[in-house]
């Protein structure tokens, strides 16, 4: 690994996980999958941050600005509670939305739970990186990321972020000819 290989970042709102009451397991659910899927030489961060709207914006901000990200995944926050508040913090960062990601999200999860209609998980672009809101749970995770990855590769070809590329067998990742 190089400072030049796409940089991932798995950002995690939990005020839980942030006040270390409790393990996440979305975090690292998300790591897992793309280690498992993404064949080409990335770099993988994880952070934890509070649930809110202010506080998940700020290391959305950072990590796309600061950091350079090519690749955010944002576990938790995107359900009806209170707390729930990473599509507003999504909303303050974005230039660009992309809502084909979270209809094909919810698709994929409302084959497997009914509540699906309740989550709010969404994409969008910042400067040359794409993040992507995911709920926190593992099994879910691996479905809405099993649902719309084929597209990432190509997306981040489009903004000029770093070229990743997927196990064909896992994720047959898409890109026109």
């Amino acid at each position: 690994m190089s400072l030049e290989d796409p940089l991932i970042y798995v950002l995690v709102a939990s005020d839980r996980a942030a006040r270390g009451e409790y393990e996440d397991k979305g975090g690292p659910a998300a790591e897992e999958w793309l280690r498992r899927v993404v064949t080409s030489p990335v770099r993988i961060n994880r952070r934890i941050v509070p649930d809110g709207r202010e506080t998940v914006a700020e290391a959305l901000r950072d990590i796309a600005d600061g950091a350079g990200a090519d690749l955010i995944l944002v576990t938790g926050g995107t359900g009806p509670a209170p707390r729930d508040q990473t599509p507003e913090a999504l909303d303050d960062v974005i230039e660009k939305r992309l809502p084909g990601f979270g209809e094909a999200m919810r698709l994929a999860s409302l084959a497997e739970v009914p509540t699906a209609i309740l989550s709010r998980q969404d994409a969008g672009i910042r400067g040359r990186t794409l993040i992507i809101t995911l709920p926190g749970k593992p099994s879910a995770i691996a479905t809405c990321l099993a649902a719309v990855f084929r597209a990432v590769p190509y997306c981040l070809d489009l903004i000029g972020a770093g070229r990743i590329e997927t196990d064909p067998a896992l994720c047959d990742a898409f890109r026109p000819k």
